[in-house]
Protein backbone atom coordinates (compact mmCIF):
# COMPACT_ATOMS: atom_id res chain seq x y z
CA UNK A 1 0.00 0.00 0.00
CA UNK A 2 1.33 3.33 -0.63
CA UNK A 3 1.84 5.37 2.01
CA UNK A 4 -0.71 8.42 0.95
CA UNK A 5 -3.59 5.70 0.94
CA UNK A 6 -2.18 4.71 3.96
CA UNK A 7 -2.31 7.84 5.25
CA UNK A 8 -5.58 8.70 3.88
CA UNK A 9 -7.15 5.78 5.81
CA UNK A 10 -5.49 6.92 8.93
CA UNK A 11 -7.05 10.46 9.21
CA UNK A 12 -10.53 9.33 7.67
CA UNK A 13 -10.70 7.05 10.58
CA UNK A 14 -9.26 10.12 13.16
CA UNK A 15 -11.53 12.53 11.44
CA UNK A 16 -14.70 9.93 12.32
CA UNK A 17 -13.76 9.56 15.47
CA UNK A 18 -13.80 13.52 16.40
CA UNK A 19 -17.16 13.97 14.45
CA UNK A 20 -18.65 10.50 16.44
CA UNK A 21 -17.40 12.24 19.42
CA UNK A 22 -19.17 15.10 19.10
CA UNK A 23 -22.54 13.58 17.51
CA UNK A 24 -22.45 10.77 20.87
CA UNK A 25 -23.72 13.62 22.77
CA UNK A 26 -26.84 14.37 20.68
CA UNK A 27 -29.20 12.18 21.47
CA UNK A 28 -29.24 12.28 25.15
CA UNK A 29 -28.75 16.33 25.51
CA UNK A 30 -31.92 17.17 27.68
CA UNK A 31 -30.90 14.21 29.95
CA UNK A 32 -27.20 15.13 30.16
CA UNK A 33 -27.99 19.06 30.69
CA UNK A 34 -29.92 18.21 33.72
CA UNK A 35 -27.29 15.95 35.08
CA UNK A 36 -25.17 18.53 34.92
CA UNK A 37 -27.05 20.50 36.74
CA UNK A 38 -29.35 22.79 34.64
CA UNK A 39 -31.72 24.40 36.82
CA UNK A 40 -34.53 27.31 36.07
CA UNK A 41 -33.87 28.98 39.48
CA UNK A 42 -30.88 29.33 39.28
CA UNK A 43 -29.59 29.99 35.54
CA UNK A 44 -31.56 31.96 32.80
CA UNK A 45 -29.61 29.85 30.17
CA UNK A 46 -31.66 27.02 31.93
CA UNK A 47 -35.24 28.03 31.81
CA UNK A 48 -36.27 25.01 30.28
CA UNK A 49 -35.14 21.67 28.74
CA UNK A 50 -35.21 22.76 25.81
CA UNK A 51 -33.21 26.13 26.27
CA UNK A 52 -30.86 24.21 28.23
CA UNK A 53 -29.60 22.34 25.79
CA UNK A 54 -29.76 24.98 22.79
CA UNK A 55 -27.36 27.21 24.61
CA UNK A 56 -25.30 23.56 25.49
CA UNK A 57 -25.13 23.11 21.85
CA UNK A 58 -24.89 26.75 20.46
CA UNK A 59 -21.73 27.06 23.26
CA UNK A 60 -19.54 24.16 21.31
CA UNK A 61 -20.30 25.95 17.73
CA UNK A 62 -19.84 29.72 18.93
CA UNK A 63 -16.35 28.04 19.76
CA UNK A 64 -15.56 26.58 16.31
CA UNK A 65 -16.75 29.59 14.80
CA UNK A 66 -14.28 31.70 17.03
CA UNK A 67 -11.20 29.35 17.10
CA UNK A 68 -10.75 27.53 13.71
CA UNK A 69 -9.51 30.32 11.91
CA UNK A 70 -6.96 30.75 14.77
CA UNK A 71 -5.60 27.30 14.41
CA UNK A 72 -5.72 27.47 11.09
CA UNK A 73 -3.57 30.18 11.13
CA UNK A 74 -1.15 29.20 13.84
CA UNK A 75 -0.29 25.82 11.29
CA UNK A 76 0.31 27.74 8.45
CA UNK A 77 2.24 29.80 9.72
CA UNK A 78 4.45 27.27 11.70
CA UNK A 79 4.44 25.22 8.44
CA UNK A 80 3.06 22.32 11.00
CA UNK A 81 -0.11 20.21 11.67
CA UNK A 82 0.79 17.26 14.08
CA UNK A 83 1.70 18.96 17.38
CA UNK A 84 -1.55 21.48 16.77
CA UNK A 85 -3.89 18.09 16.44
CA UNK A 86 -2.18 16.36 19.30
CA UNK A 87 -2.69 19.72 21.27
CA UNK A 88 -6.29 20.10 20.38
CA UNK A 89 -7.20 16.42 20.77
CA UNK A 90 -5.92 16.19 24.25
CA UNK A 91 -6.76 19.30 25.56
CA UNK A 92 -10.59 18.55 24.16
CA UNK A 93 -10.38 15.74 25.62
CA UNK A 94 -9.26 16.97 29.18
CA UNK A 95 -12.12 19.11 28.07
CA UNK A 96 -14.90 16.17 27.61
CA UNK A 97 -13.56 14.88 31.11
CA UNK A 98 -14.00 17.87 33.32
CA UNK A 99 -17.85 18.12 31.80
CA UNK A 100 -18.01 14.15 33.02
CA UNK A 101 -16.41 15.06 36.28
CA UNK A 102 -19.26 18.14 37.24
CA UNK A 103 -21.47 16.08 38.93
CA UNK A 104 -19.06 14.67 41.26
CA UNK A 105 -18.07 18.32 42.38
CA UNK A 106 -21.33 19.40 42.26
CA UNK A 107 -21.02 23.20 43.10
CA UNK A 108 -20.65 24.38 39.72
CA UNK A 109 -23.48 26.65 38.03
CA UNK A 110 -24.64 26.21 34.63
CA UNK A 111 -22.81 28.87 33.45
CA UNK A 112 -19.35 27.49 34.37
CA UNK A 113 -20.67 24.17 32.58
CA UNK A 114 -21.16 26.23 29.26
CA UNK A 115 -17.88 27.78 29.85
CA UNK A 116 -16.46 24.22 30.09
CA UNK A 117 -18.04 23.40 26.92
CA UNK A 118 -16.70 26.24 24.95
CA UNK A 119 -13.54 25.76 25.97
CA UNK A 120 -13.90 22.00 24.77
CA UNK A 121 -15.61 23.40 21.78
CA UNK A 122 -12.28 25.41 20.81
CA UNK A 123 -10.01 22.62 21.22
CA UNK A 124 -11.60 19.98 19.28
CA UNK A 125 -12.14 21.89 16.26
CA UNK A 126 -8.33 22.23 16.18
CA UNK A 127 -8.33 18.85 16.19
CA UNK A 128 -10.71 18.81 13.30
CA UNK A 129 -9.96 21.06 11.05
CA UNK A 130 -6.52 20.34 10.71
CA UNK A 131 -6.90 16.75 10.64
CA UNK A 132 -9.24 17.67 6.99
CA UNK A 133 -6.34 19.98 6.39
CA UNK A 134 -3.76 17.20 6.81
CA UNK A 135 -5.62 15.12 4.12
CA UNK A 136 -5.54 18.47 2.05
CA UNK A 137 -2.15 17.85 1.52
CA UNK A 138 -2.34 14.25 0.46
CA UNK A 139 -1.52 13.58 -3.15
CA UNK A 140 -3.61 11.23 -4.68
CA UNK A 141 -6.55 13.63 -6.45
CA UNK A 142 -8.17 16.38 -3.88
CA UNK A 143 -11.72 14.52 -4.86
CA UNK A 144 -10.53 11.42 -3.05
CA UNK A 145 -9.03 12.78 -0.31
CA UNK A 146 -12.18 14.84 0.46
CA UNK A 147 -14.43 12.00 -0.36
CA UNK A 148 -12.57 10.16 2.57
CA UNK A 149 -12.86 12.73 5.01
CA UNK A 150 -16.81 12.46 3.66
CA UNK A 151 -17.21 9.40 4.43
CA UNK A 152 -15.68 9.95 8.02
CA UNK A 153 -17.93 12.92 8.20
CA UNK A 154 -21.04 11.17 7.46
CA UNK A 155 -20.08 7.57 9.18
CA UNK A 156 -19.82 9.81 12.32
CA UNK A 157 -22.94 11.93 11.94
CA UNK A 158 -24.53 8.57 11.08
CA UNK A 159 -23.52 6.06 13.71
CA UNK A 160 -22.64 8.84 16.59
CA UNK A 161 -26.83 9.75 17.19
CA UNK A 162 -27.55 5.67 17.76
CA UNK A 163 -24.20 4.92 19.63
CA UNK A 164 -24.98 7.90 22.24
CA UNK A 165 -28.15 7.28 22.46
CA UNK A 166 -27.96 3.29 23.86
CA UNK A 167 -24.31 5.26 25.85
CA UNK A 168 -27.24 7.63 27.63
CA UNK A 169 -29.31 4.93 28.37
CA UNK A 170 -26.71 3.24 30.15
CA UNK A 171 -25.44 6.51 32.00
CA UNK A 172 -26.11 9.82 30.52
CA UNK A 173 -22.24 10.73 31.35
CA UNK A 174 -21.32 8.01 29.28
CA UNK A 175 -21.04 9.69 26.09
CA UNK A 176 -18.44 12.27 27.47
CA UNK A 177 -16.21 9.70 28.97
CA UNK A 178 -16.22 7.97 25.31
CA UNK A 179 -15.47 11.21 23.80
CA UNK A 180 -12.80 11.98 25.82
CA UNK A 181 -11.52 8.65 25.24
CA UNK A 182 -11.97 8.84 21.55
CA UNK A 183 -9.72 12.14 21.44
CA UNK A 184 -7.22 10.76 23.08
CA UNK A 185 -6.51 8.32 20.72
CA UNK A 186 -6.43 10.96 18.08
CA UNK A 187 -3.91 12.71 19.88
CA UNK A 188 -1.97 9.42 19.63
CA UNK A 189 -2.74 7.90 16.49
CA UNK A 190 -2.19 11.14 14.63
CA UNK A 191 1.87 11.07 14.89
CA UNK A 192 1.42 7.90 13.06
CA UNK A 193 1.00 10.28 9.49
CA UNK A 194 3.59 11.82 7.69
CA UNK A 195 3.12 15.94 8.43
CA UNK A 196 3.20 17.16 4.73
CA UNK A 197 2.51 20.89 5.86
CA UNK A 198 4.44 23.40 3.31
CA UNK A 199 7.41 23.86 5.71
CA UNK A 200 6.95 27.49 4.42
CA UNK A 201 7.03 29.93 8.02
CA UNK A 202 4.65 32.88 7.11
CA UNK A 203 3.48 35.53 9.35
CA UNK A 204 -0.28 35.77 9.90
CA UNK A 205 -1.16 38.79 8.39
CA UNK A 206 0.75 37.31 4.79
CA UNK A 207 -1.53 34.17 5.43
CA UNK A 208 -4.61 36.21 5.47
CA UNK A 209 -4.04 38.52 2.93
CA UNK A 210 -3.19 35.55 0.83
CA UNK A 211 -7.07 34.27 1.67
CA UNK A 212 -8.31 37.76 0.79
CA UNK A 213 -6.52 37.51 -2.69
CA UNK A 214 -8.39 34.63 -3.98
CA UNK A 215 -12.10 35.77 -3.61
CA UNK A 216 -12.79 32.79 -5.59
CA UNK A 217 -13.09 30.47 -2.21
CA UNK A 218 -16.25 32.09 -1.31
CA UNK A 219 -17.84 29.90 -4.07
CA UNK A 220 -17.14 26.82 -1.95
CA UNK A 221 -17.85 28.82 1.06
CA UNK A 222 -21.05 29.41 0.04
CA UNK A 223 -21.97 25.94 -1.03
CA UNK A 224 -20.48 24.81 2.55
CA UNK A 225 -22.50 26.92 4.27
CA UNK A 226 -25.95 25.96 2.40
CA UNK A 227 -25.12 22.48 2.47
CA UNK A 228 -24.47 22.19 6.47
CA UNK A 229 -27.59 24.49 6.21
CA UNK A 230 -29.55 21.50 4.84
CA UNK A 231 -28.12 19.08 6.97
CA UNK A 232 -28.85 21.48 10.15
CA UNK A 233 -32.64 21.68 8.62
CA UNK A 234 -33.12 17.98 8.51
CA UNK A 235 -31.83 17.51 12.00
CA UNK A 236 -34.20 19.05 13.38
CA UNK A 237 -37.40 20.45 11.30
CA UNK A 238 -37.10 17.36 9.58
CA UNK A 239 -37.28 14.98 12.51
CA UNK A 240 -40.11 16.74 13.53
CA UNK A 241 -41.99 16.44 10.23
CA UNK A 242 -41.68 12.58 9.95
CA UNK A 243 -42.49 12.49 13.27
CA UNK A 244 -45.73 14.67 13.12
CA UNK A 245 -46.72 14.23 9.79
CA UNK A 246 -46.78 10.10 9.71
CA UNK A 247 -46.86 9.78 13.47
CA UNK A 248 -43.30 7.83 13.69
CA UNK A 249 -41.95 7.48 16.66
CA UNK A 250 -38.09 7.92 17.28
CA UNK A 251 -36.72 4.35 16.33
CA UNK A 252 -38.98 4.24 12.56
CA UNK A 253 -37.38 7.96 12.29
CA UNK A 254 -34.04 7.38 12.81
CA UNK A 255 -34.11 4.50 10.10
CA UNK A 256 -35.69 6.87 7.91
CA UNK A 257 -32.84 9.61 8.65
CA UNK A 258 -30.39 6.40 7.43
CA UNK A 259 -31.95 6.58 4.08
CA UNK A 260 -30.06 9.27 3.63
CA UNK A 261 -27.22 9.22 5.90
CA UNK A 262 -26.21 5.62 4.17
CA UNK A 263 -25.46 6.71 0.66
CA UNK A 264 -24.16 9.92 1.98
CA UNK A 265 -21.90 8.40 3.50
CA UNK A 266 -20.78 5.12 1.23
CA UNK A 267 -20.62 7.07 -1.75
CA UNK A 268 -18.57 10.20 -0.83
CA UNK A 269 -15.21 8.39 -1.99
CA UNK A 270 -16.07 7.43 -5.23
CA UNK A 271 -18.03 10.53 -5.93
CA UNK A 272 -14.88 12.51 -5.00
CA UNK A 273 -12.64 10.30 -7.49
CA UNK A 274 -15.12 11.13 -10.18
CA UNK A 275 -15.20 14.80 -9.58
CA UNK A 276 -11.15 13.98 -10.20
CA UNK A 277 -11.68 12.88 -13.68
CA UNK A 278 -14.53 15.05 -14.67
CA UNK A 279 -13.86 18.38 -12.84
CA UNK A 280 -15.92 20.03 -10.18
CA UNK A 281 -18.82 21.93 -12.22
CA UNK A 282 -20.98 18.94 -13.05
CA UNK A 283 -21.12 17.50 -9.29
CA UNK A 284 -21.54 20.87 -7.66
CA UNK A 285 -23.79 23.07 -10.02
CA UNK A 286 -25.72 20.29 -11.44
CA UNK A 287 -25.58 18.49 -8.47
CA UNK A 288 -26.71 21.13 -6.05
CA UNK A 289 -29.51 21.53 -8.00
CA UNK A 290 -31.01 17.86 -8.07
CA UNK A 291 -30.20 18.29 -4.78
CA UNK A 292 -32.24 21.46 -3.82
CA UNK A 293 -34.93 19.55 -5.80
CA UNK A 294 -34.71 16.20 -3.80
CA UNK A 295 -35.23 18.44 -0.56
CA UNK A 296 -38.39 19.39 -2.00
CA UNK A 297 -39.81 16.36 -2.86
CA UNK A 298 -39.08 14.88 0.29
CA UNK A 299 -41.74 18.21 1.45
CA UNK A 300 -43.92 17.06 -0.73
CA UNK A 301 -44.16 13.04 -0.19
CA UNK A 302 -47.52 11.76 0.82
CA UNK A 303 -46.41 8.48 2.51
CA UNK A 304 -43.27 6.54 4.17
CA UNK A 305 -42.14 4.96 1.76
CA UNK A 306 -41.50 7.43 -0.75
CA UNK A 307 -40.13 9.72 1.72
CA UNK A 308 -37.97 7.18 2.08
CA UNK A 309 -37.00 6.89 -1.48
CA UNK A 310 -36.49 10.80 -1.93
CA UNK A 311 -34.37 10.80 0.97
CA UNK A 312 -32.56 7.75 -0.27
CA UNK A 313 -32.18 10.04 -3.49
CA UNK A 314 -31.11 13.19 -1.89
CA UNK A 315 -27.89 11.09 0.22
CA UNK A 316 -27.43 10.04 -3.06
CA UNK A 317 -27.02 13.46 -4.54
CA UNK A 318 -25.37 14.90 -1.16
CA UNK A 319 -22.49 12.62 -1.52
CA UNK A 320 -21.95 13.73 -5.11
CA UNK A 321 -21.82 17.74 -4.45
CA UNK A 322 -19.99 17.67 -0.58
CA UNK A 323 -16.72 16.34 -2.24
CA UNK A 324 -16.67 17.93 -4.93
CA UNK A 325 -16.88 20.98 -2.80
CA UNK A 326 -14.09 20.50 -0.54
CA UNK A 327 -12.38 19.49 -3.04
CA UNK A 328 -12.40 22.80 -4.96
CA UNK A 329 -10.95 24.67 -1.69
CA UNK A 330 -7.90 22.52 -1.78
CA UNK A 331 -7.84 23.43 -5.95
CA UNK A 332 -8.12 26.55 -5.30
CA UNK A 333 -5.98 27.30 -1.97
CA UNK A 334 -2.31 28.06 -2.66
CA UNK A 335 -0.63 24.99 -0.42
CA UNK A 336 0.74 26.85 2.15
CA UNK A 337 -2.82 28.55 2.93
CA UNK A 338 -4.35 25.27 3.03
CA UNK A 339 -5.10 25.30 6.93
CA UNK A 340 -6.78 28.57 6.74
CA UNK A 341 -8.49 27.72 3.60
CA UNK A 342 -10.13 24.90 5.10
CA UNK A 343 -10.56 26.82 8.58
CA UNK A 344 -13.01 29.06 6.45
CA UNK A 345 -14.75 26.29 4.51
CA UNK A 346 -15.49 24.82 8.48
CA UNK A 347 -16.62 28.33 9.45
CA UNK A 348 -18.88 28.80 7.06
CA UNK A 349 -20.15 25.35 7.34
CA UNK A 350 -20.43 25.29 11.36
CA UNK A 351 -22.99 28.90 10.39
CA UNK A 352 -24.73 27.23 7.60
CA UNK A 353 -25.53 24.16 10.48
CA UNK A 354 -26.36 26.71 13.12
CA UNK A 355 -28.39 28.87 10.36
CA UNK A 356 -30.28 25.87 9.34
CA UNK A 357 -31.52 25.43 13.13
CA UNK A 358 -32.22 28.86 12.95
CA UNK A 359 -33.87 29.50 9.13
CA UNK A 360 -35.83 26.31 9.48
CA UNK A 361 -37.03 26.18 12.77
CA UNK A 362 -38.54 29.63 12.28
CA UNK A 363 -40.07 29.15 9.24
CA UNK A 364 -41.71 26.11 9.77
CA UNK A 365 -42.71 27.35 13.29
CA UNK A 366 -44.11 30.17 11.82
CA UNK A 367 -45.80 28.80 8.37
CA UNK A 368 -45.40 25.63 8.26
CA UNK A 369 -43.25 22.72 6.86
CA UNK A 370 -44.13 23.32 3.67
CA UNK A 371 -42.86 26.63 3.22
CA UNK A 372 -39.90 25.34 5.35
CA UNK A 373 -38.61 22.68 2.96
CA UNK A 374 -39.37 24.85 0.02
CA UNK A 375 -37.08 27.90 1.80
CA UNK A 376 -33.99 25.56 2.03
CA UNK A 377 -34.37 23.18 -1.41
CA UNK A 378 -34.61 26.55 -3.13
CA UNK A 379 -31.56 28.07 -1.23
CA UNK A 380 -29.90 25.21 -2.42
CA UNK A 381 -31.06 25.39 -6.20
CA UNK A 382 -30.30 29.13 -6.20
CA UNK A 383 -27.06 29.24 -5.14
CA UNK A 384 -26.13 26.71 -8.35
CA UNK A 385 -27.97 28.92 -10.39
CA UNK A 386 -26.14 32.38 -9.29
CA UNK A 387 -22.97 30.41 -9.77
CA UNK A 388 -22.94 28.99 -12.98
CA UNK A 389 -21.34 32.22 -14.78
CA UNK A 390 -18.25 31.71 -12.01
CA UNK A 391 -18.07 28.14 -13.00
CA UNK A 392 -17.99 28.89 -16.65
CA UNK A 393 -15.39 31.71 -16.24
CA UNK A 394 -13.38 29.54 -13.88
CA UNK A 395 -12.93 26.51 -16.29
CA UNK A 396 -13.00 23.92 -13.62
CA UNK A 397 -13.13 21.22 -15.83
CA UNK A 398 -11.16 17.60 -15.50
CA UNK A 399 -8.40 17.71 -13.76
CA UNK A 400 -6.42 15.80 -10.67
CA UNK A 401 -5.33 18.70 -9.32
CA UNK A 402 -5.00 22.82 -10.22
CA UNK A 403 -1.93 23.76 -11.54
CA UNK A 404 -0.45 26.75 -10.09
CA UNK A 405 -0.64 28.68 -12.72
CA UNK A 406 -4.76 27.42 -12.85
CA UNK A 407 -5.19 29.08 -9.22
CA UNK A 408 -3.37 31.91 -10.10
CA UNK A 409 -5.61 33.16 -12.37
CA UNK A 410 -8.85 32.18 -10.75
Amino acid sequence: MHSSDRDRIVLAALVFAVLFSQVLLYPGVATLVETLGADATASAFAATPLDASMWFLVAEFAAYVSFVGVWGLVSDATGRRTPFIVAGSIAGALGYAALAAVPTVGSIPFEGVLLLRIVQGAMTIGAFSLTMTMLMDLEGGHGRNMGAAGIAIGLGAALGAPVGGQLTAVDPIAPLLVAAGLLVCVGGLVSLVDDRAPDEHRSARALVDGIRRRPTLSIPYAFGFVDRLTAGFFALVGTLYFQETFGLGAGTTGLLLACFFAPFAVLQYPMGALSDRIGRTVPIVVGSVCYGGGILLVGASPSVPTAAIAMAGVGVLGALVAPATMALVTDLADESERGVAMAGFNLAGSLGFLGGFLVGGTVAGNYGYDLAFLVVGGLEIAIAVVTVPVFLRLSLEPTDQFQSGDRENA
